[in-house]
């Protein structure tokens, strides 16, 4: 395969730094970004590597990173949007805060990205756009609503992309991640909501149990997703949706069942509404 150069927000540790390490023993190019630079000190000091600080949610730092990488390396084939972090709690327990604060990295931050790539790749009529959702993206849980609505935001807004560029020679992927065994579940990546509500304690608490008690213990291995992923980008005809996990691709499949089940019951209704 032709050398590529890639672009990694969050590159610092979970999945980022996972593909940031395959990316480098590939031996394509690399820009590596992360909020603090020494983070991504672990990926050494190579001529294929590039290493920037980014906060994603800073519309002007997203250009200034995306300025440097194309004076760098003069292009940019992959971009991997990974960047995010987790909410859980109910939704009456999320604060505007805090559901503002999640917006700002999951949602606008992915779009800073995308609207400063976009430009390069118009031009040269070809790239790829890997936005990481997940399988929350696709179906959501009790205790994940608000998490899950962004990664909902990233599924619509990669189903667009994917028909707007595909004229353009560029393609869009949206990964849809089960779980992995990362630090997802724990403080650095993962936030709790400050409020609690007794009234909850059999669907969002034990949901908090259940990611307290699986922290390491998921089934995924982040570096075949890792693997996975430069397949993904090295396709010459690339999906629109990637579920990476044996538990997301059946619990997708399990979600299409019960919509396929309720469409049915309420087909009369459903179509009486026509003129």
């Amino acid at each position: 395969m032709a050398q590529k150069v890639w672009f990694v927000t969050g590159a610092s540790r979970g999945f980022g730094a996972e593909i940031a390490k395959a990316v480098l023993s590939c031996g394509d190019k690399l820009v590596a970004t992360a909020r603090k630079m020494e983070a991504l000190r672990f990926l050494g000091e190579l001529d294929n590597l590039v290493s920037l600080p980014l906060d994603v949610t800073v519309e002007a730092q997203v250009n200034d990173a995306v300025g440097s990488a194309l004076s760098k390396f003069g292009r940019l084939d992959v971009v991997v949007n990974n960047a995010g972090f987790g909410l859980l709690g109910a939704i009456e327990e999320s604060s505007a805060a805090e559901i503002e604060n999640l917006y700002r990295t999951n949602v606008f931050g992915l779009l800073n990205v995308i609207r400063a790539i976009l430009p390069g790749m118009r031009q040269r009529r070809s790239g790829h756009i890997i936005n990481f959702s997940s399988l929350g993206g696709y179906a959501a849980s009790a205790g994940w609503g608000v998490y899950c609505s962004s990664k909902f935001a990233v599924e619509g807004i990669t189903e667009a992309l994917y028909s707007e560029l595909k004229p353009l020679g560029i393609h869009a992927t949206v990964v849809e991640p089960g779980f992995f065994r990362t630090d997802f579940l724990d403080n650095s990546s993962l936030v709790s909501t400050n409020a609690k509500i007794a009234d909850y304690a059999e669907t969002v608490g034990k949901m908090r149990e259940f990611a307290g008690g699986h922290n390491h213990q998921q089934p995924g291995d982040p570096s075949k997703l890792a693997k996975a992923v430069i397949e993904l980008a090295n396709s010459d005809d690339p999906p629109l949706r990637l579920p990476l996990g044996s538990d997301a691709l059946k619990r997708i499949a399990e979600k299409n069942a019960y919509v396929q089940r309720e469409a049915e019951q309420w087909r009369t209704l459903a179509s009486s509404t026509d003129f």
